[in-house]
């Protein structure tokens, strides 16, 4: 693997299922046990109805693009090879939504309500992140 420049995610006990489960391969979120709401980003509580009573559970891995902007300049230099580049907020079917970039599409192309599916992207030996392309089916 290339030596990878950019940021990396501050991984805490409260997120690591989230990264681990990335790096398998799988998009996991917390579940509320009370009222069945997923959530993203992970806190020690549903958002939904305070519950605490929650597990980690595979999503779909599909959603549609909610947002999106092309970055034309590079605020930061690890991402000036980079531009143009996108950053699209994903809403997924179970309901969270991420900030991700969106792969294996010209930046022209993207649309609002595009259909997507999750693609991973592993940056280092340790860090796998959650992209996303035009969904195929």
């Amino acid at each position: 693997m290339a030596d990878y420049t950019k940021p990396l995610p501050a991984i805490s006990s409260l997120n690591r299922p989230y990264w681990e489960g990335l790096t398998q391969r799988q998009l996991i979120m917390p579940q509320c046990g009370g009222c069945g709401k997923f959530w993203y980003p992970p806190t020690p509580f549903c958002p939904e109805c305070w519950s605490r009573d929650f597990t980690w559970q595979q999503l779909s891995g599909r959603g549609r693009v909610n947002s999106w902007v092309v970055f034309h300049q590079a605020y930061f230099s690890s991402f000036k090879d980079d531009i143009p580049y996108n950053v699209a907020e994903v809403e997924l079917e179970e309901g969270p939504r991420l900030l991700t970039n969106l792969v294996e599409v010209d930046n022209a192309d993207i649309q609002i309500g595009m259909a997507v599916e999750v693609c991973f992207d592993d940056v280092t030996d340790e860090v796998t992140l959650a992209k996303f392309r035009p969904r195929k089916s």
